[in-house]
């Protein structure tokens, strides 16, 4: 039997110190080595999946193949490790809850009394072991959400502490944690460290590294400290400092020599490094040859800029991967497209990005806003990119002010238009009007084909194609023929030809226009980009060289 190996990553001090990253970081040093390496996200919410959380409070819903609804981590973790993950690898609360109870009702437990130790920490074992053995890998990494100290999170620390039990030679706790610099007292402080791995140390746990988020890389004053007072060994205080790329983390943790340490305390093999896809990506980063400007025209701007990025996570990373892939330094722009609906005037300021995004959403605020831009980016011949919401939002516009359909909309918006170019399909109906809302998403991997000679067939160079779905709404059928006859190319459609996929004009009426109804930025490599993307800003950056042209 496979002798499989765990690293536990955790938080200290605050949330949002990049454990996500750390983690995905870790394991993309490891898998440098040869190592086949997976990754798990446990969230301590109380729901299900995702899918029904607020991304102005949690971030955007990350879709798996597999459809199941996660946390952006996921994202990262597949972005990082080039691996595709399932629904093996995302666990919440709710998610074990759910179980342990529907084992229970099924007298899975032989009619013990269940209780939520130890069978709670049983369950997230279970589940780390099944996502490990699936994934034949030789490291798994595991991410518990929050930070230490938080009732949320008590039970998989617990699970996590009896996993070392279990198996005391193959599991390891990484700690990510915050060291502060007080701008009035201009000395970087360890206290906080050291109170966070107390806390940890109370649930059983004795951290073997930590790593040290900070402004700056951490002085050997602070590692002597961190180490006499945290209990571990100096070499394993690593530095972690604010740098300009996520893609460099795990460079940076080599110039601690982590990945070796990581293999001595697991007691895994000596295998040497191969990170030159890392460096060429960094050189590319490092040392652009331009730049390329780029509007995100969105809504959740709901508590600042900060949520908006990581409600627009994966767009923001697919951007940078394709314009990486150029050697362009990407300068990203949030347009609230709810200024396009109570000031017109500012339309014009569209025409200071050389292409601009309209990603996915719900729901009816700022819509009018985006099908506003749509048709000034149509009619200016702007790069135009539409995800989901916005290649359907696209396909409305079109039928408006050239079908001139102009009472035309989506039933998401307006159940009782006359010309309802976007509607819920006959069979997910009857399951909408039973509040089934699950059953009338369509979620995950879904194949399509791809029209030759067209904008999407020249991107991805292939007649079929696989892509990650998250809606309910499609291009209703009846208005097909009628878009297509007007000039509007569905270039991608459904196996069965019945659902439209992607939505362009051709090149000779737009340089680039075209919406998806799928979520490419899912499918983002750092290295090698999203064709589609790719094509966006190749598109992007001819708008530059034409204008200097003029």
């Amino acid at each position: 039997m496979k002798n499989r190996k765990y690293i536990f990553v955790v938080g200290g001090v605050m949330s949002g110190v990049g454990k996500g990253i750390t983690t995905s970081a870790i394991g993309a040093i490891l898998q440098a080595r040869g190592f086949n390496v997976t990754a798990i996200k446990i969230d301590p919410y109380i729901n299900v999946d995702a899918g029904t959380m607020n991304p102005t409070e949690h971030g955007e819903v990350f879709v798996l193949d597999d459809g199941d609804e996660t946390d952006q981590d996921m994202g990262n973790y597949e972005r990082f490790l080039g691996i595709t993950l399932n629904r093996d690898n995302y666990m919440t609360t709710g998610r074990v809850y759910e179980t342990v109870i529907h084992k229970e009702r099924n007298l899975e437990y032989n009619g013990k009394c269940v209780e939520v130790v130890p069978h709670i920490p049983m369950e997230v074992i279970e589940r780390i072991e099944k996502a490990s053995k699936k994934a034949d890998s030789d490291v798994t990494m595991i991410e518990i959400g929050g930070t230490v100290g938080e009732y949320q999170n008590i039970l998989f620390l617990e699970a996590a502490r009896m996993l070392k039990i279990k198996h005391p030679d193959d599991v390891l706790f990484v700690m990510v944690s915050y060291l502060p610099i007080p701008s009035k007292v201009g000395e970087m402080k360890t206290k906080p460290t050291q109170y966070a791995v107390r806390t940890l140390n109370s649930a059983g746990i004795l951290p073997d590294v930590i790593v040290a988020r900070s402004d700056t890389r951490l002085d050997q004053k602070r590692k002597e400290k961190i180490a006499m007072f945290c209990n571990i060994p100096e070499r394993y205080v690593i530095s972690a400092p604010d740098i300009e790329s996520i893609y460099e983390v795990g460079i940076n943790f080599e110039r601690d020599d982590l990945s070796r340490l990581l293999l001595k305390k697991l007691g895994l093999p000596y295998k040497k490094t191969n990170l030159k896809k890392w460096y060429d990506l960094l050189e590319k980063i490092k040392n652009p040859k331009g730049e390329i400007k780029i509007g995100i025209v969105g809504k959740y701007f709901g508590t600042g800029d900060f949520v908006l990025s990581d409600a627009y996570l994966s767009v923001i990373e697919a951007v940078k991967h394709a314009a990486y892939k150029l050697q362009l330094k990407p300068i990203i722009s949030w347009v609230n497209s709810e200024a396009f609906e109570k000031e017109p005037e500012k339309l014009e300021e569209l025409k200071n990005y050389d292409g601009v995004i309209i990603p996915g959403g719900f729901g009816s605020r700022g819509i009018e806003g985006k099908i506003n831009a749509i048709k000034f980016l149509r009619e200016n011949k702007i790069p135009f990119f539409g995800l989901c919401y916005g290649m359907q939002l696209a396909v409305v516009e079109y039928a408006r002010n050239v079908l001139d359909l102009k009472d035309a909309n989506t039933t998401e918006i307006d159940r009782k238009t006359k010309n309802p170019v976007i509607d819920i399909m006959p069979e997910q109906k009857k399951n909408l009007a039973d509040h089934n809302f699950g059953a009338t998403m369509r979620l995950g991997a879904y194949p399509a084909v791809i029209k030759k000679g067209t904008l999407a067939y020249k991107a991805y160079g292939k007649n079929k194609i696989s892509e990650r779905h998250r809606h309910r709404w499609e291009v209703n059928p009846q208005y097909i023929e009628r878009l297509e006859k007007a000039g509007l190319v569905f270039s991608g459609k459904s196996a069965d030809g019945k659902l439209m996929e992607i939505a362009e004009l051709p090149k000779a009426k737009h340089p680039f226009f075209l919406g998806a109804q799928f979520h490419p930025e899912f499918k983002t490599d750092p290295i090698d980009s999203h064709p589609l993307f790719l094509e966006f800003i190749k598109a992007s950056h001819s708008r530059i060289v034409a204008n200097k042209k003029q």
